[in-house]
């Protein structure tokens, strides 16, 4: 790790975003949601790990606090769409952790009966639009979305998440100039995790302020801290009252960490990074730098916490129950929903 990323993971805000408005109800909902998260994909992990999931699988862990942050500000008319790292971002956008579980064990009560499966996660009625394999494919997506808002007339916005390593595809590139001449309603998160698999950012890029690519579109740049879910606010706030009132788009960089691997083949770091680097980042954990400001202000206590954790556990196995209860698809399932009807 270089000597400014070191610097940039040790260094704590002096004082937390939206630490002069503090709203305890808000920030119940938001560690509740972050720990929701936490909990499923350790369950996930371990359902994995016992044969109950195949395929790809890549957890969330690390950076609730992004996609907390960022959900926790739209509406139910608004938009998401995201990569195949999306088991988090649909229970934050209020998915249930059945329909969430069921999907990963590619069973029929799933979100996508069972066929999507890790990496693509699906929700129409929530306007989540997935969970994406291919890596920026779903970016040309975003701004098709952006460009359908702005047509009609609406005042929704998109959110676009997608991980660092996607700023050199060329649908990115194509997708985001697209976005800026035709001031389209997106905001583009860069998820910024530090490794586009197993290649750290600073062998992959010439930039390592990936945000300032935005300058080439014309388009309002920005960067924050990922494990702030205060600072994720902030910026995403800002970013959507752009789009809402100008329909013009917005690039952030959202500095944040995974805690886990790349996906279940690496499990935990690989040998791309060490593992003092890893207990460095671990010390800014999203959720305990939420839980801890709280219990500093008197907005929770060791009891409420206790409460909120068993209650998250209880309700991740009722998940991990319902998923092994749910049926397999048949084989005649192959056949389903590869054509739409357009009669109708």
């Amino acid at each position: 790790m270089s000597p400014s990323t070191m610097a940039a993971a040790k260094k704590k805000p002096d004082t937390p975003k939206g630490a002069a408005k503090s709203d305890p109800a808000l920030n119940m909902e938001l560690l509740h949601s972050m720990l929701l998260q936490r909990r499923f994909e350790e369950r996930t992990a371990e359902a994995y790990a016992l044969g109950k999931i195949g395929g790809f699988c890549h957890l969330y862990i690390g950076q609730e606090a992004v996609s907390t942050g960022s959900l926790s500000l739209l509406r139910p008319d608004d938009y998401v769409i995201t990569t195949y790292r999306d088991h988090g971002q649909a229970l934050a956008r209020g998915m249930t952790p059945r329909a969430v579980m069921a999907e990963l064990f590619g069973r029929q009560d799933g979100c996508s009966k069972g066929k999507g499966g890790s990496m693509h996660m699906f929700d129409r009625n929530l306007n989540f639009l997935g969970g994406h394999g291919i890596v920026g494919g779903h970016v040309p997506v975003a701004a098709g979305v952006g460009f359908a808002i702005k047509y009609r007339g609406g005042d929704q916005v998109i959110i676009c998440f997608m991980g660092e390593s996607v700023v050199n595809t060329g649908a990115f590139h194509e997708a985001l100039n697209m976005a800026g001449l035709w001031k389209l309603p997106c905001v583009f998160i860069i998820e910024n995790n530090r490794y586009g698999m197993g290649t750290a950012l600073e062998r992959a890029s010439a930039i390592h302020d990936i945000y300032e690519r935005g300058a080439a579109y014309n388009m309002r740049r920005a960067q924050c801290d990922g494990q702030d879910v205060f600072a994720v606010r902030e910026a995403v706030g800002e970013a959507i009252e752009l789009a809402r009132k100008e329909q013009a788009p917005t690039l952030l960089e959202v500095r944040t960490y995974r805690f886990m691997g790349h996906s279940m083949s690496d499990a935990v770091s690989g040998t791309y990074r060490t593992k003092a680097e890893l207990e460095e980042y671990m010390k800014r954990d999203p959720i305990v730098l939420l839980r801890t400001r709280m219990q500093e202000n008197g907005e929770l206590t060791d009891e409420q916490l206790a409460k909120m954790d068993e209650d998250i556990k209880a309700q991740v196995q009722d998940a991990w129950d319902f998923a092994d209860a749910s049926p397999e698809l048949p084989a005649e399932a192959l056949y389903e929903d590869v054509y739409a009807d357009t009669h109708t």
